[in-house]
């Protein structure tokens, strides 16, 4: 435990020194887009901070290349290197588009590709899932799931993306969550090492996002941008993959611990991350439903995503990101508690956590529907524009 601590730690300084030199940069050669009608922000603000934190991600896994603790992860370093060759794929078209906005078709091509490049050369797939006993898949149909999920879950992060602190907020709970559920599975496979791909990305998407989340905290001196968000997405996609697409659940399910409860264990390694990507996910079918209803590309922009509607209702800025933060936290840690009683044996075995789900998700109900403030007038529709997200 203490290797990923020291990992997130320099994650983060890495990601916040050089978050804080793009910043000046930028402010220096006006690398911001000016404001637009669907802008929540007022200021100017650069979108390059996407840049700092892949430098981050990168020195954090070139790090672990010389630290024996994390050999295992490198014993085979195709699926590394084509982690990072995605990944820097991304970031270049990102930043690209955050500075001249590129054609949607030409994001959603590159994304396909990156994808492509993990799930093809790095051999990381979804080989199986529990459906009716477990399903395995054909080769082509591995790499097909894989690369869809990914993309959408890129895609997911990236639509998020309209209120400061809130990608880099969200990312931060659930990797967090996610690493905690990672490190508990492989411990309880009987694994010989608890050091795997999947907790390493996890950790340092977290460290990445808590260097990140003190410029980008309102009000905001740096915006993420494209290059950012979609590798967050691209990365969080890549660690479940990792430990859930490739994950046995007999494994667990032959725990006799597990009792009653086998069919739960089966599905939770599947059910948990989706569930700490929920909202983005949302968001996401939301807006294709509701352009493709009016007629529009499903990567038109509009001011209808879930956090514009929460302005709406009259939250503020702040109040709607921490309401993000807490929906977050309670679907996540639903799942994470449901595993944990489950493999612990608790009373009530995985409904202490459905119970955990129900009273957390009404209280935070509550808070969503009962804003503080009068609601405010939504603006116009106008002709689409570039803006922090599709």
């Amino acid at each position: 435990m203490k290797q990923y601590l020291f990992i997130g730690i320099l994650t983060a300084a890495i990601t916040l020194s050089l978050a804080w030199v793009v910043w000046q940069l930028s402010r220096r050669y006006k690398l911001h887009p000016g404001i637009r009608e669907r802008d929540v922000h007022t200021t100017p603000t650069p979108r390059l901070g996407g840049i700092a934190m892949y430098f981050g991600i990168v020195a954090a896994f070139l790090v672990s290349s010389r630290h024996p603790f994390f050999a295992i992860i490198w014993s085979d370093p195709a699926p590394v290197l084509s982690i990072l060759a995605a990944t820097t794929l991304i970031v270049i078209v990102g930043v690209i588009d955050d500075l001249w906005d590129l054609d949607w078709m030409i994001k959603l091509g590159a994304q396909f590709l990156a994808a492509g490049i993990i799930a093809w050369f790095g051999g990381l797939q979804i080989y199986s899932l529990p459906i009716g006993g477990m399903t395995g898949f054909s080769s082509g149909v591995s790499i097909t799931l894989t690369i869809l999920s990914i993309v959408v879950v890129m895609n997911a992060v990236n639509f998020i993306d309209g209120l400061d602190g809130l990608v880099a907020g969200v990312a931060l709970i659930a990797n967090g969550i996610f690493f905690a559920y990672t490190f508990l599975l492989v411990r309880d496979t009987g694994a010989s090492t608890y050091f795997n791909l999947a907790s390493f990305i996890a950790v340092v998407l977290v460290g990445a996002c808590a260097g990140f989340l003190p410029l980008n905290w309102r009000p905001a001196k740096l915006f993420m941008g494209d290059s950012g968000a979609l590798v967050l997405g691209l990365l969080m996609a890549t660690s479940a993959i990792a430990i859930t697409g490739q994950l046995d659940p007999a494994l667990l399910g032959n725990n006799d611990q597990f009792g009653r409860s086998q069919l739960i264990g089966a599905f939770l390694p599947i059910l948990l991350p989706v569930a700490v990507v929920i909202l983005p996910l949302l968001d996401f079918g939301l807006a294709i439903v509701r352009r493709m209803r009016a007629g529009k590309s499903p990567f038109s922009p509009d001011r209808k995503h879930l956090h514009h509607r929460m302005l709406d209702m009259g939250h503020s800025d702040r109040g709607a990101v921490l309401i993000f933060y807490a929906w977050t936290a309670i679907a996540g840690l639903t799942f994470l508690l449901m595993y944990i009683a489950t493999r612990q044996d608790w009373f009530g075995q995985y409904w202490i956590g459905v119970a955990f789900g129900v009273v957390g998700a009404a209280a935070c109900l509550t808070v969503t529907l009962l804003p503080t403030r009068p609601a405010r007038e939504r603006p116009a529709e106008s002709a689409p524009s570039l803006e922090e997200n599709p």
